[in-house]
C-alpha cells in the first residue's frame, strides 16, 4: 500500500509540473469516476454472487 501511495503522490507531482490547473483537476475527476465505476462493478459482481448463492 506504501508504494501505491508513494507512485500516486510522484504522479500527482509531474501532473502538476506537466499540465494547467484546468487540466489537471479534470484528468483528476476522470479518474476519480474511473475508481468509483470499478468499485460499483466490484459490488455489483459480489451481490450477484450472492444471489446466485441464495438461489442454489
Amino acid at each position: 500500500m506504501q508504494l501505491a501511495q508513494n507512485v500516486a503522490s510522484a504522479l500527482r507531482l509531474a501532473e502538476s509540473v506537466l499540465l494547467g490547473g484546468g487540466q489537471q483537476t479534470a484528468r483528476r475527476n476522470a479518474w476519480d469516476a474511473v475508481c468509483e465505476n470499478r468499485r460499483y462493478a466490484h459490488d455489483r459482481q459480489e451481490t450477484e454472487r450472492a444471489l446466485l448463492r441464495a438461489v442454489r
